[in-house]
């Protein structure tokens, strides 16, 4: 199986590298400006199990997805993990103050720029008559952020681009599913408080935070052969399953 993982030099998108190694996958990471991160990757991959490469992809730059499809070549899944952050306002920004510049600028890299990278990759899943798509969301787009407006909306629009396209592809044997990330405990430069984590733990249904790898082994199955036919859905991890109506 030949997965492409976008964002895939940290965090999710490393773990998630690193699970499909373990079951002996080819698989190509992305990179934005972190070469050096995703050479590292690319060597645990390899010694999980799994054959591995890395391409530098800008999802700002629609020509430098086009080139990096070109060169991973067909593949069996795709894990659209990157993302611009952008500039993300403080709490204190009113809503009307954020430019229209960062509005457009978070809608052209995460939502357009997702579509044509799976424009890309799926003429040679139709080919095949297989394939998987997994777009990896966040709770800021149902449960909504003070400030990051447009980071959430633009996770929101793939939750709609997955929808469309579990209708349009699934006759040809490609599902299409959203795993959405709540609070992820991944390596960070500047650690959680541990009494902040512990207060975002309390408010999940299993009161702990997920890591990465929990994330990597929802992704692996929904982007598997053993995902047989589920499609267009949002799949919460534990992390992002509480509301605070139910927070006990």
């Amino acid at each position: 199986m030949h997965v492409l993982i976008t964002g895939g030099s940290s965090g999710i998108g490393a773990a998630t590298a690193v699970a499909y190694g373990a079951t002996g996958a080819r698989v190509t990471i992305t990179y934005n400006s972190g070469e050096d991160r995703a050479a590292q990757v690319v060597k645990r991959v390899e010694q999980a199990g799994g054959k591995a490469a890395a391409v530098r992809l800008d999802l700002e730059d629609h020509a430098s997805i086009t080139t990096a499809a070109e060169e991973v070549g067909p593949v069996d899944a795709l894990v659209a993990n990157a993302v611009r952050w952008g500039t993300i306002m403080p709490n204190s920004v009113p809503f009307e103050d954020v430019p229209a510049a960062e509005w457009t600028a978070a809608l052209h890299a995460n939502v357009v720029g997702n579509a044509v990278l799976v424009g890309a990759v799926l003429p040679g899943m139709r080919r095949n008559g297989f394939g998987r798509i997994v777009f990896v969301s966040s709770g800021a787009a149902e449960e909504g952020l003070p400030g990051p407006g447009a980071y959430g909306t633009a996770k929101m629009a793939l939750h709609g681009m997955a929808r469309a396209l579990a209708w349009e592809a699934g006759k040809d044997g490609i599902l299409v599913n959203v795993a959405a990330a709540g609070f992820t405990l991944t390596e960070r430069e500047r650690p959680v408080p541990q009494e902040v984590a512990d207060a975002l733990a309390a408010r999940t249904p299993t009161r702990r935070l997920s890591t990465a790898d929990d994330l990597a082994a929802l992704i692996v199955f929904l982007g598997s052969a053993a995902n047989r036919n589920l499609t267009g859905e949002i799949i919460r991890d534990g992390s992002n399953a509480g509301r605070s109506a139910h927070a006990l």
